[in-house]
């Protein structure tokens, strides 16, 4: 098990990485939670929902808070794998090639509507996905440490738009549906507006570094040493197979899904400074685990089942060992 020291580093990092984001965020209290989440379990977020829901401004903020470089790439179907990755530029007066890096030479990138992107530009993410590599001209290049991708998609407009491929999803560690804030949350926004406490421009100059590069990749390897027991596990199994079990579903979790959600669970139990896991850290993230990842079968789609339905479902029906 873990030294409690340790532990109580990565529970007061997150804590007063949210006091820093709601500095400028209303809300999204479970977003930011999946945001360190998936920081400290080496993975990727796939962020659906309405546009205009301050996206961006959350993960520049959350890349200046660990000392990080930001990327932004713009969906659309004229990008291509170059402009994700970077290219090779002859220098004539060298006679050499020097390779330009790409936004995807970063910490924190964020691919804004990646499904306005051709398949063959989405596919340029798929090796930085799984390996935190890219290949240029059959040359491997490292992806800076660390690294995480979060994409977003706008589900609402579908003109101009590909649908990511099942293998391309299954690479995301975790997925968040994005909703319009209730009123309370929208009143907040606009008296903020009011006191300037929006402007981007000024906070971003005085955003401090809560945990640095260094600090963040240690956290990574605390994370890897919280215990699961065989319970735990099963459980995880017992998850994973009643999905590919459920009438409603064509596809159910690959064993990439069953390691997302086991590894996820590890660094929310270090959150929260335990230095195990217990079924709840299973049981809150399995539907962001798992969401985007289920295919339903067309008879249940044309029936109106939803995929969080499902997720209800197997929930309630899978006991804890």
């Amino acid at each position: 098990m873990t030294e409690k020291p340790n532990l109580t580093k990565i529970h007061e990092f997150h804590v007063h990485l949210k006091e820093e984001l709601h500095k400028c965020i209303v809300g999204y209290d479970d977003l930011m939670d999946l945001l360190t989440i998936t920081l400290l379990s080496d993975g990727a977020l796939l962020m659906e929902g309405v546009p205009g829901t301050a996206k961006t401004t959350l993960c520049k903020i959350f890349a200046q808070n660990i000392g990080g470089k930001f990327g932004r790439l713009q969906g659309a179907v004229d990008i291509l794998p170059m402009d994700v990755i970077g290219v090779q530029k002859y220098q004539q007066n060298q006679n050499t090639l020097t390779f330009t890096e790409g936004p995807i030479f970063s910490n924190v990138f964020l691919v804004d509507e990646i499904n306005r992107m051709t398949p063959k530009a989405q596919g340029a993410l798929l090796e930085a996905l799984a390996e935190r590599q890219v290949t240029i001209d059959n040359k491997t290049q490292p992806l800076p440490s660390p690294f995480i991708v979060v994409a977003t998609q706008n589900q609402y407009e579908m003109e101009g738009t590909f649908n990511l491929i099942e293998s391309q999803k299954d690479r995301f560690t975790l997925s968040y549906q994005i909703k319009h804030m209730d009123i309370d949350e929208e009143v907040n926004v606009l008296r903020k507006e009011i006191s300037g406490n929006l402007n981007m421009t000024s906070y971003l100059e005085i955003i401090p570094i809560i945990a640095g590069l260094a600090e963040i990749k240690s956290m990574q390897e605390v994370v890897k040493t919280v215990f699961v027991s065989e319970d735990i596990l099963s459980y995880i199994g017992d998850l994973v197979i009643a999905t590919r079990k459920h009438n409603d579903v064509k596809l159910g979790i690959s064993t990439r899904g069953s390691l997302a959600l086991l590894r996820c669970s590890m660094a929310y139990a270090a959150m929260q400074g335990r230095d195990y896991c217990i079924p709840d850290d299973v049981k809150f993230l399995m539907p962001y685990a798992f969401t985007h990842r289920l295919i339903l079968r067309r008879e249940a789609v044309l029936g109106n089942v939803k995929t969080a339905q499902v997720i209800s479902d197997i929930l309630a029906s899978v006991p804890v060992r």
